[in-house]
């Protein structure tokens, strides 16, 4: 980490590249510069922008959970990774684009891929509170479990690691407010996965920050001995916040793959392609603050849908460099942007009567 004076100096330096490469778009729209800024100015960007950022940011609020209340969760890719594929594959088997009980296939689907996220969530959570097993070793074992059992089930359904295409959700458009210049295709004609987000990130924010269930969440990662004496359970708060975690995931999971991309692919790193690693950062330099990582998971989404853009008008750079620059972000902003402090007991198992 740098120190706060050399961390102002790379903003400012940074808000000076970017005013002088605005002001070089403009004059030369034909230009490197002038490419870029009509992609990033572009609404396709960002309406692609919010809808990359729903994994993202949902599984950076469950992480936030899981890790305030000490129990660290480096296998939120693979709760993306099976709420993802399992939405899908229960809206595929019920058929999509018909309906049970008045609800659309894709919600029963959207509540599978969160059950089985839910499900994973409280097996990771048993192995570490119950069976105190180190919780990277057990984080990293469920991702590659994750990681192997997608594309295995894949096959066994439809010979092949990919699933068929079962279509997406339709956007929710809201009469007269779609209208309005830039917020109304953003906000007003998008699809529900991002008033989803947007609900979740808010009720996160309020459950850590106004409730006594957050307060013992931060109380157990912090001082677990304290809240014991208090009264409080800290295995039952733990349990509690990994399971939120394995929710928020699986919300992300599955309204990522039936809100954005209608189909599953299990090949190499899924088609969650790291996002579940990029939450843990968002968080981590948001400082477990629920909507700092939800601005956060907008920075990286964003990034994400510029290269995509870019990477679609076949500008004359190698695709392979264009796909890292998200990923070279997350290493800078880490870099960059001041010091996290973990929680005192993150990591650490606890049992009651401790010393």
């Amino acid at each position: 980490m740098i120190d706060g004076l050399s961390r102002w100096t790379v903003i400012a330096i940074t808000a000076s590249v970017a005013v002088l490469w605005i002001a070089l778009g403009v004059v030369f729209p034909d230009s490197w510069a002038g490419v870029t800024l009509s992609v990033a100015a572009s609404p396709g960007t960002h309406t692609a922008m919010l809808r990359l950022a729903v994994p993202i940011a949902l599984a950076a609020i469950g992480g936030i959970f899981a890790e305030k209340s000490g129990v660290i969760n480096i296998g939120i890719e693979g709760l993306l990774i099976v709420s993802a594929f399992s939405a899908v594959i229960v809206t595929f088997w019920l058929g999509s684009g018909e309906s049970t009980f008045a609800v659309s296939h894709h919600w029963w689907g959207l509540l599978a891929g969160v059950l089985v996220s839910t499900l994973f969530a409280l097996l990771f959570a048993v192995v570490c509170i119950e069976y105190k097993a180190d919780q990277i070793i057990a984080g990293l074992a469920l991702w590659l479990i994750a990681l192997g059992l997608a594309p295995f089930v894949s096959r066994i359904v439809f010979d092949s690691p990919n699933t068929g295409n079962v279509g997406t959700f339709d956007n929710v458009t809201i009469p007269v407010l779609s209208e309005i210049p830039l917020l109304g295709y953003l906000l007003f004609d998008t699809p529900p996965q991002v008033y989803l987000m947007f609900g979740a990130v808010l009720v996160g924010w309020y459950v850590l920050n106004w409730t006594s269930f957050g307060r013992w969440v931060v109380a157990s990662g912090e001082n677990p001995k304290a809240l014991d004496t208090a009264g409080v359970d800290v295995r039952k708060v733990r349990y509690a916040a990994v399971i939120l975690s394995g929710v928020f995931a699986g919300l992300g999971g599955a309204g990522f793959a039936l809100g954005q991309l209608g189909t599953f692919a299990g090949g190499g790193e899924t088609d969650m392609q790291g996002r579940g690693f990029i939450a843990i950062a968002t968080y981590l330099f948001a400082n477990y603050h629920p909507l700092g990582a939800l601005a956060g998971s907008f920075l990286f989404a964003g990034l994400d849908a510029f290269q995509l853009r870019i990477q679609n008008i076949g500008y004359a750079v190698p695709s392979e460099l264009i796909r890292t620059i998200p990923y070279v972000t997350v290493i800078l902003v880490i870099t960059f942007v001041g010091k996290t402090r973990l929680p005192d007991a993150a990591g650490e198992n606890y049992e009651s009567g401790e010393d």
